[in-house]
């Protein structure tokens, strides 16, 4: 895979939520970094997903995104859930900031 040149390039879904946070090129969340521009994705609205975490940072170093595997991956996911976990801010209820702590992300009623 090539160096990351446009936001454009990770999917319409991460354009959007890139673009809804204020990021709008690809040197902007070069910038940034894949931990902070998906903690800024989910404070802005976006629902955790570890691939899609998983593939923004693959995304950024312009490797594939099945490049990873092992140990390596087992430390993105818990980079993840730190994240995660950081995200949800004081204006969510107790219940999804409970919710969110033992990955429950969401909730058919």
């Amino acid at each position: 895979m090539a160096e990351l040149t446009s936001i454009k390039n990770i999917g319409p879904a991460f354009e959007a939520s890139l673009k809804s946070v204020g990021i709008h090129t690809a040197e902007e969340l070069r910038a940034l970094g894949a931990d902070a521009a998906y903690a800024k994705m989910l404070e802005g609205g976006s629902k955790p997903h570890f691939i899609g975490y998983y593939v923004l940072h693959m995304a950024l170093q312009g490797r594939p995104w099945n490049d990873c595997k092992g140990d390596e991956k087992k430390a993105l996911r818990k980079r993840f859930d730190t994240i995660k976990a950081g995200s949800f801010d004081k204006n969510r209820s107790e219940l999804e900031r409970f919710l969110n702590q033992i990955g429950v992300v969401e909730v058919d009623l």
